[in-house]
């Protein structure tokens, strides 16, 4: 197919994408070198956003003084298995939804949808309360239970509607062949669903990993908070250390980037694809 734009229409394209990557990118490039410069130098009259001289004394600062590392853990343990329990929960309910005849699945669809509708804040008091009486306070459980219970109806419409657009054949093809609907699940349409794995996958993920909210409120020490609350933790009431909180910052930016860069090609496809039913 022959590309019928003017050199001024791809010229607009192009100035529109850098302008659009420069306001996305500029905090992140601005907060790395932040993370690069001394204290003096982030509180003088005009910043610059090359550092001068560079240091790595937030580095240092972050994980020797303040165990970065040891929320980072927590993080890490709550994301993953937060993700993992999305993934299989979320693929058994959308195969169901999809494949099997249930009646008033749309009206099912749209419950689960309502539920994440509700602010967060609504919800952390009533929560908080259940966790006191079942003794969940400073556990990795009642996260990753309220976790799952975030991320589960994203991760149940996405899989769903990519569900959607595998052709039915296949169904017919595997009980002609004697495979039960468990079998068609883990056998058949989940190796075909790759790419929406990966998408709801890395957005469950991301939402545990970023979460603030229900993290401040059921942990109170060190061995459970996690990075948000951690990097809260950083200031204190006459001080903000803005070079510690940035190299923090850029430590736990940087592993969702890489992710997101090195599965791109999946997320577009999964997010793409669940939109068109074939």
């Amino acid at each position: 197919m022959n590309d019928t734009r003017s050199p001024l229409q791809t010229f607009a394209i192009y100035l529109g994408a850098l302008l659009i990557l420069v306001w996305s990118g500029g905090p992140f490039i601005w907060q790395f070198s932040t993370s690069f410069q001394l204290d003096k130098a982030l509180t003088s009259g005009s910043p610059s956003l090359i550092p001068h001289p560079f240091t790595l004394e937030h580095y240092y600062n972050a994980f020797v003084e303040k165990q970065l590392h040891r929320y980072v853990w927590n993080s890490l343990v709550v994301s993953l298995a937060t993700t993992f329990l999305c993934l299989f929960v979320g693929s058994l309910a959308a195969f169901a939804l999809s494949r099997l005849n249930i009646k008033g699945r749309f009206g099912i669809l749209m419950v689960i949808l309502s539920v994440s509708m509700f602010p967060q804040i609504a919800l952390v008091g009533p929560l908080y309360l259940v966790a006191t009486n079942l003794g969940l306070l400073d556990t990795y459980t009642a996260l990753i239970i309220t976790y799952l219970a975030l991320g589960l109806p994203l991760v149940t419409w996405v899989l769903f509607g990519y569900f959607e657009t595998l052709p039915r054949e296949i169904d017919e093809a595997a009980r002609m062949d004697g495979v039960s609907a468990p079998g068609l699940l883990w056998r058949i349409i989940l190796p075909m669903s790759l790419p929406s794995l990966v998408t709801t996958g890395l957005l469950a993920f991301i939402t545990a990993w970023n979460e603030f909210l229900f993290a401040l409120a059921f942990t109170s020490n060190i061995d459970r908070q996690t990075i948000p609350v951690g990097i809260a933790n950083f200031t204190n009431l006459y001080y903000v250390p803005w070079g510690d909180i940035a190299a923090a910052s850029a430590v736990v930016t940087v592993p969702l980037i890489l992710l997101v860069l090195f599965f791109q090609r999946h997320i577009i496809e999964g997010l793409t694809q669940g939109g068109v039913k074939e």
